[in-house]
């Protein structure tokens, strides 16, 4: 049994836990330990992507309880690239954080911020369905702590919303839980697939109940249209670190849905046949009309980005909905792309604000401001990616989506609101990027008590004279960096996701490899096998 499975877990929640308790009067010390641990957390996270990628699942069992009586988490080629994904993204907004000063304007930064990747990554790991109730709670608990991060009235507003539509959600996922217990006699998710689908056709009415609140409570997750109100006010008014961090609290959701519906509750499941394109495809094709023109209307470039994560993950939401293997394994490729997408976006509003002064987010005219030329080059470059224009990789990833499409009796609808709403994402960033970079009123000048209106802005970074600090453009350039790299090594990736997507329709090996777990060595290595 390898330990190393655990270690995303158990990493960041130590490092927290020790940052809590010997460091909070340190903030150097807590900078080391906490880059330290993300660069640790992200080797990790390589080391357990390659040992998925070859078709291996690996379980490891806590306190060496076998399942489905103990705790499993299981790293598969799915679970391995989210976390690889969330490791990948901590490093450049850790840097954005300690190059701007935000860990500095509230107490416990970065021991909230493990925290969130302990639940992030134990949400991705987990073998049982009660475990990834517990990780959602561990998430909602340090989100509500980085999202009022610094202190504010509208931070405050906007966070005490966002717990209570996730409490809501919570409450959702219990009742869910109970039915599926009371049905199945399990949470294990190796073990309710076989329960599951062994229950008579007369009596699965509980479990299409269960299997709907479970959609439901997911669908909060991944903001999906009507149930996306708590995303615009919480990520548009979070620290601009901690709203880039989120960029990948949406995927928990989406992770969710293609895990349960494919291992748990599969297409062909006869007790909840028609349940996932019976309103998932259209409410997803609604939300990503809705997240774009969101876009065209946004008066702020932090609501403008939140929106745009609501679209993306209209996007991704399409394509699992279409529930094929082609579907899911563009929707895959494209968490990637929109999580870096959306995460540079989020940085790349904070530097601007910070430099704007009085002005701040606001989709307006303003006098000109230092490192004015590289925030709009940057922009430009992230706009491009989040409306998917080529080259980068929206672009393909929008491809992969439409090709995946073609097969559904839907395929018209995808086709014309994917293209209707990319014209739309297209006009409302290039009219933003035009009032913010190109119809600046001349030299920069410093602002009057009477022209600071925005207070979403810190008083210490009101009208910045200087240029932008390095670390921070770093941070912007490194996601963006990362969005090329993914378009330079579309192939290979295309090629892993679909292998992905092949493992997770075919879950004998997943479920035999889980429930004969029992201790010590315990993996199992299917290869091509376990992959087709």
């Amino acid at each position: 049994m390898s330990h190393w499975i655990v270690a995303p877990v158990v990493l960041p929640a130590m490092l927290a836990a020790f940052m809590v308790l010997a460091t909070r009067r340190h903030p150097g010390v807590q900078r080391v330990l906490s880059m330290g641990g993300a660069v640790s957390l992200l080797a990790i996270a390589l080391g357990l992507a390659w040992q998925a990628g070859d078709g291996t699942i690996n379980v490891y069992l806590l306190g060496d309880w076998a399942a489905p009586f103990g705790i499993v988490l299981v790293a598969d080629r799915l679970s391995t690239y989210m976390v690889l994904l969330t490791a990948i993204l901590a490093l450049p907004v850790l840097l954005h954080a300690i190059g701007s000063g935000w860990d500095t304007r509230g107490r416990h930064f970065h021991a909230l911020f493990h925290f969130q990747l302990m639940g992030i990554m134990g949400a991705f790991l987990t073998g049982d369905l009660f475990n990834l109730f517990v990780f959602f709670e561990v998430l909602l608990i340090a989100s509500y702590g980085l999202v009022i991060h610094s202190g504010g009235a509208v931070r405050l507003k906007a966070g005490v919303q966002y717990v209570i539509y996730n409490l809501l959600g919570s409450t959702l996922f219990l009742f869910a839980l109970g039915t599926l217990y009371a049905e199945a006699g399990s949470l294990n998710m190796a073990d309710l697939a076989g329960r599951v689908a062994a229950i008579p056709a007369e009596g699965t009415a509980a479990i299409r109940v269960a299997a709907v609140l479970l959609l439901l409570v997911f669908a909060v997750k991944a903001a999906l249209v009507p149930l996306h109100f708590w995303l615009p006010a919480a990520y548009a008014e979070a620290p601009g670190p901690v709203a880039a961090l989120f960029a990948i609290m949406t995927k928990v959701g989406a992770y969710a849905i293609i895990r349960v519906y494919t291992l748990i509750f599969p297409p062909d499941l006869s007790a909840t046949q028609g349940l996932h394109g019976a309103w998932l495809l259209p409410l997803a094709l609604v939300s990503l009309a809705l997240g774009m023109i969101g876009v065209l209307a946004a008066r702020r470039l932090d609501r403008l980005v939140a929106f745009s994560v609501i679209g993306s993950m209209g996007m991704v939401l399409t394509a699992i909905a279409l529930f094929t293997p082609a579907g899911i394994a563009a929707a895959l490729y494209y968490i990637a792309h929109s999580t870096l997408a959306a995460a540079a976006l989020f940085l790349l509003v904070d530097i601007v604000a910070a430099q704007r002064g009085g002005h701040g987010t606001r989709i307006e005219s303003a006098p000109s401001f230092a490192g004015g030329p590289l925030a709009a080059g940057l922009f430009f470059a992230a706009a491009i990616a989040m409306t998917g224009l080529p080259p980068l990789s929206g672009f393909l990833g929008k491809l992969l989506i439409l090709d995946a499409a073609f097969a559904s009796p839907r395929a018209a609808w995808v086709w014309a609101v994917v293209l209707a709403a990319s014209l739309v994402a297209v006009l409302g960033f290039a009219r933003a990027g035009s009032a913010v970079f190109w119809k600046s009123r001349g030299p920069d000048v410093p602002d009057t008590p009477d022209t600071q209106l925005d207070d979403s802005v810190p008083p210490s970074q009101v009208r910045a004279a200087q240029a932008p600090p390095a670390g921070p453009v770093v941070a912007v350039g490194a996601l963006l960096a990362l969005l090329a790299l993914q378009t330079v090594l579309a192939g290979p990736m295309t090629a892993h996701m679909r292998a992905t997507a092949q493992q997770l329709f075919a879950p004998e090996p997943y479920i035999s490899t889980v429930l004969s777990a029992q201790g010590k060595e315990m993996s199992s290595d299917h290869g091509s096998e376990g992959g087709h």
